[in-house]
Parts: structure tokens; sequence; C-alpha cells
């Protein structure tokens, strides 16, 4: 059995028609569009119907009533007029609140029924007068018709529904001129109404081109609000550090140009700041690149918390931060703040139920002070940066006059350092490494000197940080060590040489080629050569390092690792590393003759070696007690002032290499 519609149904089905000529526009701003364009329109609309309503009343005063030619639209025309003047006033200072829904409608409404209402009237109007009054009757209705249609020409509806009302009473006239035999009339009033309703559905057509604009006009904002967001995000990207989410370097950058020009005018004080961690690479090396990078992340989030308007943070370098300071700036303030710093990111560090610790140094530049552009103020700070990490280890330096001094003294030195003679400004001492078990010395040490004809004699931690610095070191390594192997061509068979290798060395295969190829081109043994390398330069790249080491290793020579337990000592690093000899540093055996827990320290190093079948060595010895100390806990082989001081290569035969040498010696061990 057929289903029946239901009554809510067939409404709907009725309404339809209606509803599509009315709807509001769903796009706000298509209907926004419209509405403008309405409310500019309808005083045009409203003064149309008027200019109308007075031509018909004037042309019929003579033929109708005078209540059907005056009075009866004097109604409808002072609906108009108070139409027109409130349009004309908003128009002219005030935007109406909405532009859709109820309110369009209703004023769709009005229009509807006053231009029936004037079609209405202009019909009654018909009946009277001449055939040229007729005829402006029918023009009258046409010219509203079409005006109503050009004003409302961007309405999706509108010029349809109300050209639709305003001919509606032709409908009765045409049939009326029928039947009365008024064919001429019948025909002036078809073409008419068709001309009207043409022009409507013609008009119709712009407001699909205003609706097409308006949506072009929409998709150009969304991609440009899209482009815009982009770009934002881009710039986010590009100036956040991904792994710790704090601005990256060239943020840092950034602020710190934007901050100078801003002081520019009053060159009031501000301070740029750098820290550096300490302790990343072992984590690296121990527990791998993941759990580094945990840590890493745990160091940022402690940063951010102590970031604030007036403390910009940010990742300089892979283990570097750095700051910019606009509020108090004065030194103990700045000294305060490292102190802060370093207590937060030197509590422990919980990934994984891992525990590490890192350790932190800080520096810090004042402008103007310390500089005018962030080039020299960066510097600066990483001149204290550096001070603090090598002379004041763990602290935090601000910048000084005296920090200036000591940076022109290392441009000075880089600049004679380039200009160099090398093999002719360069030389080696050598100073011995004596074993007191059988009495005899068994190596010796060479230590780079420089002699510079404009500066000097330039100590050698000054002139070798500076070609570590600045990548001059391979060059100085070549000449250093085969002026160390002319030397030990002259000693006894038995007398080994250590030569110390920068982290650079290590860290270049080409290096290690060159170091190789003279080594054999020297035409000495390979086994009489110990290479000294430290625990920093291991500390940037352990299996570069390790792999440099044990090339070296393969040609016959002894790997020594120099200034155990001042750098990262670790287990692993021993483990891993191709060594026959540890040297234990100099500041732990300053103290073993007078205090306990510094020969504690001592003999935990030294039985660690023979447990792992190393052999070690002890630097810095300059007195007999530390030697008896130091033969008591099983260390044999020493170096120090007390065995001699280093001397020239020419004099190390006459002077160490004799019975003179060993009678001293023996009276004071005795």
């Amino acid at each position: 059995m057929k289903k029946q519609p239901d009554a809510e149904a067939v409404i709907t089905s009725i309404r339809a028609p209606y509803r599509w000529l009315i709807r509001p526009e769903r796009a706000p701003l298509i209907e926004k569009a419209k509405y403008d364009a309405f409310r500019t329109e309808l005083p045009f609309l409203y003064g149309i119907l008027i200019a109308i309503a007075c031509g018909l009343a004037l042309t019929h005063v003579r033929y109708a009533p005078s209540w059907l030619a005056i009075y009866l639209p004097l109604p409808l025309g002072a609906a108009c007029v108070v139409r027109m003047v409130y349009w004309l006033r908003t128009t002219g200072w005030r935007r109406p609140a909405t532009s859709s829904g109820n309110p369009v409608r209703i004023r769709l409404g009005l229009g509807a029924v006053l231009a029936f209402g004037f079609a209405c009237w202009a019909l009654a109007l018909y009946p009277y007068g001449d055939a040229l009054a007729k005829s402006n009757v029918a023009v009258g209705v046409f010219g509203a018709a079409v005006g109503c249609a050009f004003c409302l020409v961007y309405m999706r509806a509108r010029p349809v529904v109300v050209t639709i009302v305003a001919l509606a009473p032709f409908a009765p006239l045409i049939l009326f001129s029928l039947l009365n035999g008024e064919y001429a009339s019948t025909a002036i009033a078809i073409d008419l109404v068709l001309m009207a309703g043409a022009l409507a559905f013609v008009f119709r057509g712009y407001y699909a081109r205003l609706a097409q604009l308006i949506r072009s006009q929409q998709r150009l904002a969304r991609r440009r609000e899209w482009a815009a967001r982009l770009a934002e995000e881009n710039f986010r990207l590009a100036n956040v550090d991904a792994l710790t989410l704090l601005p990256n370097r060239q943020r840092f950058f950034l602020d710190l140009d934007a901050l100078l020009q801003a002081r520019s005018g009053d060159r009031s004080a501000f301070a740029v700041g750098l820290l550096e961690v300490d302790g990343l690479k072992p984590l690296d090396h121990l527990f791998g690149r993941e759990f580094r990078d945990h840590v890493l992340k745990e160091v940022g989030r402690r940063l951010s918390l102590l970031a604030n308007p007036d403390v910009i943070i940010a990742r300089a370098g892979d283990r570097t931060f750095g700051l910019i300071v606009r509020g108090n700036v004065m030194d103990s303030q700045l000294r305060q703040m490292g102190t802060m710093i370093r207590f937060h990111l030197e509590q422990p560090y919980n990934v994984s139920e891992k525990l590490a610790r890192l350790s932190v140094s800080v520096g810090f530049a004042v402008y103007p002070e310390a500089g005018a552009i962030a080039q020299h103020l960066y510097e600066r700070a990483e001149f204290a940066l550096q001070h603090a990490k090598t002379v004041r280890r763990g602290d935090t330096v601000v910048f000084e006059q005296g920090h200036e001094k000591a940076i022109r003294r290392e441009s000075e030195i880089e600049h004679h350092l380039r200009r160099a003679d090398l093999e002719k400004e360069l030389s080696v001492h050598f100073q011995p490494i004596f074993d007191v078990s059988s009495k005899g010395i068994v190596a010796f040490e060479a230590l780079a000197r420089w002699k510079s004809p404009v500066l000097g004699v330039i100590p050698p931690t000054d002139f070798v940080a500076v070609a570590e610095r600045t990548h001059l070191i391979h060059a100085l390594t070549g000449v250093l060590l085969r002026k160390t192997l002319d030397a030990a061509s002259a000693w006894p068979a038995q007398i080994r040489v250590s030569f110390n290798l920068s982290a650079r060395d290590l860290s270049s295969p080409g290096a290690i080629d060159t170091i190789i190829g003279i080594v054999l081109a020297s035409g000495i043994a390979a086994h009489r050569i110990n290479f000294e390398v430290t625990e920093t330069a291991l500390i940037n790249d352990i299996d570069r390092a390790g792999e440099a080491l044990l090339a070296l290793k393969r040609t016959g020579a002894h790997i020594y690792l120099d200034d155990f337990g001042t750098g990262y000592s670790n287990l692993n690093y021993i483990h891993r590393l191709p060594l026959d000899v540890v040297k234990i540093d100099r500041s732990f055996i300053a103290d073993i003759a007078e205090q306990e827990s510094a020969r504690i320290v001592v003999q935990t190093i030294v039985d660690l070696c023979h447990r792992l079948s190393l052999d070690c060595i002890a630097e810095g010895v300059e007195t007999a007690s530390q030697v008896n100390v130091l033969v008591r806990a099983g260390c044999s082989v020493m170096q120090g002032y007390f065995f001699g001081r280093p001397i020239g290569g020419s004099d190390v035969v006459d002077s160490f290499l004799s019975n003179g040498f060993l009678n001293e010696f023996s009276g004071h061990h005795s």
C-alpha cells in the first residue's frame, strides 16, 4: 500500500520555493555584501515609487475622484518617505546591527507590500482617463518594477519577488482588456510584463557574479591567512631549537641586535652571557644519544623556568646556551645569577632510572663596557666563559678590563704565530721520566717552546691554546714531532720519548696520517715513542679518537693517558681505548704527603691501573716525601722537578744520561 505523505511534508514542499527565494545566504560575507548594497539602494527604490505615484496622481487628478487620485496614495507615499529617510540616515552614519535572518525578510516584506499597494492603486486608476493616461499607468507600473529590479540587483531573489508583486495587478488588467476587445492595450501590457520579468531575471545574474566575487575573496583571504600562519610557523621553527624548545642561535642574535638598536640612544647597560654544560659527551658514550638528548631536554626545561621578560635564554650551540639580561647588570648581580643557574643545572638528572650530573660554567659581558656590537659582546662573553672553565672551573666570570688585555695578547700571539718561521722559532725541551725501582731514566717528555723574534719567549700554555683555536696546531705538531724525533735519535735505544697530541690532531684523519708518516721517516723504532693524550681531547669524539689512537698503536707506539683525574675520568674510556699507561695528574700528588684523602685517591688510581694491567706515572713530583708515599702506593715511575727540569735537546745527554745525575738522585732518595 502506497504511503500517503503527511501534512508536514506537504507544507515543506509548498514552502520550499519560498524559502529558496528569501532564505539568507549561508556565507556571512556574501550576506553582508548583499545587505550593504540593499541598505544603500533602498532609498532610491522608495524614491522611484514616490516619483511614479506623483506622476500618476497628476495625470489622473482631472479624471479620477480626488479620494482615489490624491488621498488614497498619501499613506503609501508617507510610508515610502519614512522608510527612505530611515535608510538615508542609516547609510550616512551607522551600520545596521545584522545582515541576515528575519530583519531582511521583514524589510523585503515591507518593500513588497508597498510595491503591491502602489500597483493596486495604479490599477484602480486605469479605467479613468483617456488612452494616453491609461498608457501612463502601464508605463508607470513597468517603470516601478524595473526600478525595483535595478535597486535590488545584488539580492538573490529580491528583483524577481518585487517585480512579480509589482506586476501582479496586471493580470486582471490584461484579462479586462481582452474581454473589452482592447487588443492594443492588451499587447502593450503583455509586452511590458514580459520586459520587466526578463529584466528581473537578467538582473538576478548580477547576484551570481557578486556571490562568485565574494567567494573568491573569501578563498583568497583564507589562503592569505593560511600563508600567514605558515610563515609564522616557519619563523617559529627557524627560531626555536627543536630539542630544548628554547630560542635558537639565530633568534638569540636577532634579539641581541634588536636590543642593541634600542639601547643605542641612551646606551643603558645590559649583559650578554654564555653558559656551557660539561659532562654531556660521557653520557653519550655511556648511555647513548637518546639518553643525552633527554638530559638536554631537561636542561632546556630548567632554563626555561629561569627565563623572564628581562632574561632571554637561548641555545647557542650543542652544549652552550646564551643569555641576554636586560635588568640589573651589576657584577655582583650577574655572579648571583650565574650561581643560581649553576645550582639548578647541576642538580641530578634522573632519566630512565639512570642518574646523571653535569657541571656548568658561566661567563658574562656587559654593554657598553665590553663592546658595542653583537660580535664583540659575544666574543667577550665567550672569553669570560673559557676563563671560568680553565682558571676558575665551575664558576661565574664577568668580563673585565684585565680580560681585554688577555684578548689583545691572544690576538697578538695569533698574528705572529701565523707569520712565524716555525722551523726556526719552535724548539723542544725535555723533562725526564724516572723509574725509582731501577733508578734510571726510562723516557723524556717533549715540551714545546716558542721564541718569537718580536714577542720573545711565549709560554706553551699560551701559544698552544691559540694554535688549537685557530687550527694552526697541525703545522706545529709536524714541526715539533720532527724535532723531537731528531733529538731522540741521539739517545740510547732503551730511552723512549713522549709526545703530546692535540684534540684537533686526533679528530683529523689527515693529521694522523701525517704523524705516522713522520714516525716512519724518522728511522726511530716506533716502540720508543709514547703519544700522550688528555682526557679532554678524548671527550670531544671518543670513537674517532679511539680510531686515531689505534692507528698510532699499530705502528708500535705506546699510548699514554695524560692528566688522569682532571677531565671526565671513567672506566669506560680506559676500557675502550688502546691505552698502555695512565699519568696521574699533579693536582693529586701535591698533597699526598700531608693529606690522607689525597693518598687514598692516588692509591685508588694505582690499584685501578694494576687491575687493568696498565702502568702508571705520577706527574708533578717535587719532594722526597712524595716519592716515598708513591713508592709505598705501588707507583715507581715518576716525573717532576725533583728529578729534573725541562732542558734543551742538545743538553739531554750531558745533563741526564750520566752517572752524576743518578748519584745525585740516590742521595735525595736515601
